[in-house]
């Protein structure tokens, strides 16, 4: 089968294309034909050599991603068989695999791919959705609650304006001036513009933010918090940070790390069906380009999903 391997890290010609083995099933997986594979921030600084670098560096070889759709051509699993289209984000984190024409599976990661949706649209709602979902799941968002949700263009913040929405929430999404229709058409009922001034100096009283920057941005949106209000952070290495700043100002905290879940991709996939989640692939790239994809994302500009196809 095709593959890319990851050869050391590094630029994307460390990305290697060769031919490797079908991988071989243990009970409890399911092979897939991938159809799809989404391509997440997390490839790129793994693939530089941060991210889950540290994690994979010892395995042999080391294929990146974590994210597909395809069609189960062998299970050993009761919950799939053979001729099922499925979507998931596959062991993580860890050995995800993703970047083959076939992948062993665990199938109680997996969920059906609803037949309304493409492969591309299934294969962008993994990684970043589950981020957006197991994020808000954790807390309680009440309806009416006033939401903000920071790059609410990208990737998981394009999921998270939905799900909050889905939640009952008052949403406000931080985007640049080119993504104001986008980040209002997902059905946020704020746009604002973060070239056009400080957020902070605009809204305040707010009872939860997403943040999806980290850095100076969780100062500046703890300042936006009511007392007892929640910041919820995303970017990795701010654990503590995070919630020793909340709890100074009589506020919470925390970081989340996304986990692979059958539940939430049942879940996602039931929002998806139902239309209250759609899915924005801003590009498809075929497999021979998949450096492409990689500066697609480290332009930092992406609206929405990157996804190639084998």
């Amino acid at each position: 089968m095709k593959a890319i391997i990851l050869k050391g890290a590094g630029d994307i010609d460390q990305l290697v294309h060769t031919t490797l083995p079908v991988p071989e099933i243990a009970d409890g997986e399911v092979l897939v034909q991938v159809k799809a594979i989404s391509v997440n921030p997390i490839d790129v600084k793994t693939r530089s050599g941060k991210g889950m670098f540290g994690k994979l560096q010892a395995d042999d070889p080391v294929i990146l991603g974590w994210d597909i759709s395809g069609t189960v051509t062998a299970s050993r699993s009761s919950l799939f068989r053979e001729g099922d289209d499925v979507f998931g984000m596959i062991n993580f984190p860890g050995h995800g695999k993703a970047y083959a024409e076939y992948v062993a599976a665990p199938a109680e990661q997996l969920a059906r791919k609803p037949a309304g949706i493409s492969h591309e649209e299934a294969a962008a709602a993994t990684l970043a959705a589950l981020t957006a979902l197991q994020a808000l799941n954790s807390t309680q968002i009440n309806p009416g609650d006033k939401v903000l949700i920071h790059a609410a263009a990208g990737g998981v913040g394009h999921y998270a304006v939905q799900l909050a929405k889905e939640a009952g929430a008052y949403v406000i999404g931080t985007a640049s001036a080119a993504n104001r229709d986008f980040v209002l058409g997902l059905g946020a009922d704020e746009h604002f513009d973060y070239k056009s001034g400080a957020f902070e100096d605009h809204y305040h009283d707010l009872d939860l933010v997403l943040d999806t920057m980290g850095g100076e941005y969780i100062d500046r949106s703890l300042k936006v918090l009511r007392p007892q209000g929640t910041i919820i952070s995303l970017p990795s290495g701010l654990r503590e940070t995070v919630g020793e700043k909340a709890a100074a100002q009589n506020k919470t905290g925390y970081f989340i790390v996304v986990a692979s879940s059958g539940k939430d991709m049942h879940r996602l996939a039931d929002l998806l069906e139902r239309g209250k989640v759609k899915s924005h692939v801003s590009a498809v790239f075929n497999f021979a380009d998949m450096g492409k994809a990689h500066q697609q994302i480290e332009s930092g500009s992406t609206r929405g999903k990157v996804v190639v196809t084998p």
